[in-house]
């Protein structure tokens, strides 16, 4: 029997299929690309061994190809039989996640690692906050998040891949100084660790440090491939930073060349969050976005998320179609999240309808609108999936229809009660209100 990095047996007499595996599990753990080759590897040395086509599964959902990624979970399962009691469990994880089941699959995650707490790649389902938990729905699932890498840790130790989720869990629940000291060691170690690197932006982000964000994405991305999955997202954040500097030519050229349909290579889900994220920010920030970007941003968010179901894509969908001048097709996704929600099946609950239908009033001008969707859902805003700085996105919303809508006051009022830590709000006139 062979094992993984974290003493873990693999069903696989092959050396060669479990070094394979072992790659391809590091490609995963730190979202650099070859995932799925590296599975076909350990297929091709061992056919027979049910865990490479579940790691292969996995790779390929992230990635999105959806068939690819059921088609090789159904092998394994088909496999499985010769597995051990810990590979049938994760089979049987990645199965019920695959086919959709994302709330069995979260029962599942808790008695998987209690049973085995090493066993990364299923952490790491949930260690993100588009994770499982991070898209549940949950009213405390930064605080679940964090609940469960504390668990977690002592079986981790000093694991440089464990060590920058935790400090996720820590930076979004206002534990900044542990959350940086762990992920400054992990990238002393690793550097070749995406996760790392993300985790360190919003560190930055929430200590209100742009200039040392700008100055370590400059550094570190350029030996990234822009194929990983989280280049163009690492990217963004380099461009809401010099935002946030009033760079904005320098923030629009970053979305130009990395974030916009067209130059993007991320999967099309990342390319319709932080390019509509992005494009609305900076028109909160006072700039002026060039003729034909929403346009573009909303026929390519239609063409790939036609239905909604997705809290946190819808959100962002929503954006575009407010702004791309599709005030029919905002209204009906609106209607069609309404009904889902109504009958149990949109984890976010009232939260997102709330947003698309604050953002459509904001755009046509009616900001006293937007300001009634939005203030009895801001509390819950976590509910609408992604982190704090994705969904700083909501104030900043309300607080230029404050400013737009003359209630001087409301806007005071909504800085005193940011969070500490992150500073230089990005939106026009609010440095007035100081």
């Amino acid at each position: 029997m062979q094992s993984d990095r974290y003493g873990l047996t693999l069903s696989t007499q092959s050396a060669d299929a479990a070094a394979a595996w072992c790659d391809g599990a590091e490609r995963l753990l730190t979202l650099y690309p070859g995932a799925p080759e590296a599975f076909d590897r350990a297929i091709a040395a061992d056919p027979g061994f049910a865990l490479a086509y579940a790691g292969k599964a996995r790779a390929e959902a992230m990635r999105f190809n959806t068939p690819a990624a059921r088609a090789a979970i159904a092998t394994a399962q088909s496999l499985a039989s010769g597995a051990t009691e810990r590979e049938v469990s994760h089979i049987g994880f990645f199965a019920l996640m695959l086919s959709g089941q994302s709330a069995a699959a979260l029962d599942a995650l808790y008695p998987h690692l209690n049973a085995w707490p090493r066993d990364a790649l299923i952490y790491s389902t949930s260690a993100s906050p588009l994770g499982l938990i991070g898209t549940s729905g949950r009213a405390a699932l930064k605080q679940e998040q964090l609940a469960l890498a504390e668990a977690l840790a002592p079986h981790y130790g000093d694991d440089w891949w464990f060590l920058p989720n935790h400090a996720f869990a820590l930076a979004e629940t206002g534990q900044h100084a542990p959350a940086r000291a762990k992920v400054e060691r992990s990238m002393a170690e690793h550097a070749a660790n995406a996760v790392g690197a993300h985790t360190l932006a919003h560190i930055c982000y929430e200590d209100g440090h742009q200039a040392e964000a700008r100055a370590f994405i400059a550094d570190w991305l350029p030996s990234y491939p822009r194929e990983g999955l989280l280049h163009g997202h690492i990217s963004w954040h380099g461009a809401l930073c010099a935002l946030q500097e009033g760079d904005a030519g320098t923030a629009f050229a970053i979305y130009r060349d990395t974030v916009a349909p067209g130059a993007s290579v991320m999967p099309p889900f990342f390319t319709v969050m932080d390019g509509s994220a992005f494009l609305w920010r900076a028109e909160l920030a006072g700039y002026t976005v060039p003729d034909g970007e929403w346009d573009r941003m909303r026929v390519f968010a239609e063409q790939n998320f036609p239905n909604p179901g997705m809290a946190f894509a819808d959100w962002h969908i929503a954006m575009a179609e407010a702004a791309g001048g599709a005030p029919d097709a905002s209204a009906d996704r609106v209607a069609r999240m309404e009904a889902l929600a109504e009958a149990g099946r949109y984890p976010s609950g009232p939260v997102v309808p709330a947003m698309a239908r604050a953002f459509a009033a904001f755009r046509s001008g009616d900001y006293n609108a937007a300001i009634a969707a939005i203030e009895p859902v801001l509390a819950e805003r976590d509910r609408a999936a992604g982190s704090l700085a994705q969904t700083d996105l909501f104030e900043f919303t309300l607080l230029r229809a404050y400013l737009a809508a003359g209630r001087r006051d409301d806007a005071t009022r909504l800085i005193a009660a940011r969070r500490p830590g992150p500073v230089g709000i990005p939106v026009a006139g609010a440095a007035a209100l100081h």
